[in-house]
Order: structure tokens, then C-alpha cells, then sequence
């Protein structure tokens, strides 16, 4: 199945063995799932729950948006702030939220941050100070909890070989030719806008179990201003783009969400903390690329099965 969705196009791929739906009927209920979410959690459909949450309006959260919710507080306190949903004002000012805006003041980063955070609001989505209400932006694990809502659909309907493709990658069983699924990892290279445009730095192959496998990278979302790089990974306890060698970070987890969620805390946190997170982390397994002077250099986790093209 494929079609439209968040910006970008989706890949659903399944064996129908031992499925009683039909594929239209499957199809249907994909497209609701993706219609769900963008009702929900997208920023950039103004009429959704989040928009309107942002927006300061009284919003009764769905189940799907109370679920999201919880996750981002959980990681919130995992990751000491460097996953922070509640940072939405941050990245609109640095250009990489739901708005063009760019190149922030000091002051401007300062007065934004005291506004931001996981930790202003409680667990009902309320301001802990009516005065303050941080704005919500879920990019970093909308795409992978999506994964996850697709193939969970496909679970009940007993589906034990799929791929869902939507950006982020969820995958079990194995291909059209009986084999575990294998995956690309894009050449981090500027600009690179193209999947495999500028070559794979290497193949992930799976075991037939299901995980999430997504990647991120400061490669295709960045500008430059008076020489100076700005990546779209911005660390919300600094309020500042991230600064340091790490140019893609490929993990694998026991979800697509949490998949997306660690990837992008290993854009914040960079080379030698994502190295010691991944290896001890249990059911995490990962693939850094980084930049050795001129050169690209790597690093693999025992468990990240890394083959070569």
C-alpha cells in the first residue's frame, strides 16, 4: 500500500497469508490511522488537537494524543531534558518548528526557554502556572509512533511479515523472498535529499524479530549564516542547534517510537555519550556515522547486524 502522508509519501508492504480482510478494507483503515494522527498531532494542520492546544484553546485530548503525551513526559525524564516535547517556541525560532523564523537573539533564546518544558506541565496537560504554557511539538516521534499504530493494526489482523515505511521504518518477519528484512542507511553527506541519492554507507539486516529502525541526521534539514552551520537538532536545555561531530545516528529498538525518540536524543547528546547510551542500554542497538577531519568514520554496536552493498 502507499500514498500520501506527513509531508511525504508512505510504503506498507505485508504477506496477506492467513489474512481474512481484503486489501481494500486494509487500505482504508491505514488511511484512517494516518488521517488520525494528522487531526492530532500534526503542527502544521491548523484545525488539529495540537494546533489548537498551541494555540491556547480548550482541547479535550483523544486517546491518541493523552498516549503521545505520556511517552514524550516519560522520555523527558529519561534524557534529563535533551527529548523535550514542550520546546516547540525553541525550534519555531531557529527555523525548524512550525514556522520560517531564524537566527534567534540571545535574549530571545533565554526568555523562550523559560517558557519551555516537559516539566511546566502536568500530567493532564495542564500548566503548572496558568501564565505559562509551553507550545508541543512531537516531530522527533510522530512518524515512529505512527509505524507503530499502522503495524499494530496489522497485528490484530494477524500479519506476521511486514514493513511499514512512513520516513521512520517498522519491520518483522521477512520479505517477498523469505528473507529478514534489510534496510539502507543513507550516506550523511549535505544536502542529500535523496533516499540513496548519494550512496549508502551500509545495509542493516535483520533477524525476523519486530523493531523499529529509523536514522537521523543533521544532513538534509540545516542553513548556513555567515559560515556558520545550524543544524535542525536543537538541544532544548541550551535553547542553541547542537554542535559536534555526530552526523547521523541509526537505531534499533524494540518500536519504531522509541527508535525515533533515541535517534534523535543521539543528535543532542553527540559521539562518546551516544556510544555509552547505546552500549548500555538493553533491547538498543545503533550505528553512528561522524566526522573524523575530512573523513567519515563510524562506529557499530555488537548487536546492529551491519552489513556492506
Amino acid at each position: 500500500l502507499t500514498g500520501y502522508a506527513q509531508g511525504g509519501t508512505y510504503s506498507v508492504r505485508f504477506s496477506t497469508r492467513g489474512v481474512k480482510t481484503g486489501t481494500d478494507e486494509i487500505k482504508r483503515a491505514v488511511d484512517s490511522i494516518l488521517t488520525m494522527v494528522d487531526t492530532t498531532l500534526s503542527g502544521y494542520n491548523k484545525g488539529s488537537q495540537l494546533s489548537r492546544y498551541n494555540a491556547g484553546a480548550q482541547v479535550e485530548p483523544n486517546g491518541m494524543f493523552r498516549e503521545i503525551f505520556t511517552v514524550s513526559k516519560r522520555l523527558y525524564e529519561e534524557t534529563g531534558g535533551a527529548l523535550d516535547m514542550a520546546s516547540g517556541p525553541l525550534f519555531n525560532a531557529w527555523g525548524f518548528g512550525f514556522t520560517s523564523d531564524s537566527m534567534p537573539s540571545a535574549r530571545k533564546v533565554d526568555s523562550l526557554r523559560a517558557v519551555c518544558g516537559m516539566d511546566k506541565l502536568d500530567d493532564r496537560m495542564l500548566p503548572l502556572d496558568p501564565r505559562i504554557r509551553p507550545g508541543l511539538n512531537f516531530n522527533s516521534i510522530a512518524q515512529g509512533y505512527t509505524c507503530d499504530k499502522i503495524a499494530g493494526y496489522l497485528h490484530s489482523l494477524g500479519v506476521k511479515d511486514m514493513l511499514v515505511n512512513i520516513g521512520e521504518i517498522y519491520c518483522e518477519g521477512v520479505n517477498p523472498s523469505g528473507k529478514p528484512w534489510t534496510i539502507g542507511v543513507d550516506m550523511p553527506e549535505d544536502g542529500n535529499m535523496e533516499l540513496g541519492g548519494a550512496g549508502l554507507v551500509g545495509i542493516w539486516q535483520g533477524d525476523g524479530s519486530g523493531c523499529g529502525v529509523v536514522t537521523s541526521g543533521n544532513y538534509r534539514k540545516f542553513y548556513v549564516k555567515d559560515g556558520r552551520k545550524y543544524s535542525h537538532t536543537v538541544d532544548p536545555r541550551t535553547g542553541y542547534p547542537v554542535s559536534h561531530s555526530l552526523l547521523s545516528a541509526t537505531i534499533v529498538a524494540p518500536d519504531a517510537t522509541l527508535a525515533d525518540a533515541y535517534a534523535t536524543y543521539c543528535m543532542v547528546i553527540g559521539l562518546e555519550e551516544s556510544r555509552t547510551f547505546i552500549e548500555s542500554s538493553e533491547d538498543i542497538e545503533g550505528y553512528l556515522v561522524y566526522a573524523d577531519g575530512d573523513s567519515m568514520a563510524e562506529w557499530v554496536s555488537s548487536g546492529f547486524n551491519l552489513v556492506r552493498e
